[in-house]
């Protein structure tokens, strides 16, 4: 069956309905109240990346939302290579397309919600932006603060959505 779609009254935002009943997922570009209490609130992502042959690597991460990148940090976290060898930063820098996944899983499936950010990636290490990133993450993280992130020389990644599909009940 073919999905049908709707659109809202701005046009911005795409509604799929694959079956009978309420409209199942959403597609768009900037994030609603929910998905930004989400952005907000969640402590950790999957981001996939993958090679210009497309081989898919996906890690957990810590991130921040600031309207409207999202930022994650390569931290002093221990790491077989230096950051500039991490096969994450590699991809990004050949193929800066990546997703990033928040979920949550209950055994109550009414609870189950998912959002998905497909974007562009890009690896900052100067400038203003990158300094209120790592403030940003350390006030979202103690352990960051702990951790001497703000300190450390370390670069950030910094997210562009180009499409967020959300789907469930946050």
């Amino acid at each position: 069956m073919k999905p049908k779609r709707a659109y809202s009254s701005d046009r911005k935002t795409r509604y799929y309905k694959i079956e009978r009943g309420e409209f199942k997922f959403k597609l768009h570009i900037t994030p609603s109240a929910s998905e930004i209490e989400i952005l907000l609130s969640a402590r950790v992502a999957r981001m996939a990346t993958a090679t210009p042959a497309g081989e898919p690597l996906a890690v957990p991460v810590c991130f921040v939302y600031a309207r409207p990148f999202i930022y994650t940090p390569l931290d002093k976290k221990p790491k077989k290579a230096e950051w500039k060898r991490l096969r994450r930063v590699k991809n990004i820098s050949a193929n800066p397309c990546i997703s990033l996944v928040i979920d949550e899983y209950s055994e109550d499936w009414r609870n189950l919600y998912y959002l998905i950010i497909n974007g562009r990636a890009e690896v900052i290490s100067g400038g203003s932006e990158y300094e209120a990133s790592l403030r940003a993450l350390s006030a979202k993280y103690p352990q960051y603060k702990e951790m001497g992130l703000e300190d450390a020389g370390l670069p950030v990644i910094r997210i562009t959505p180009v499409r967020i599909i959300s789907w469930g009940n946050p």
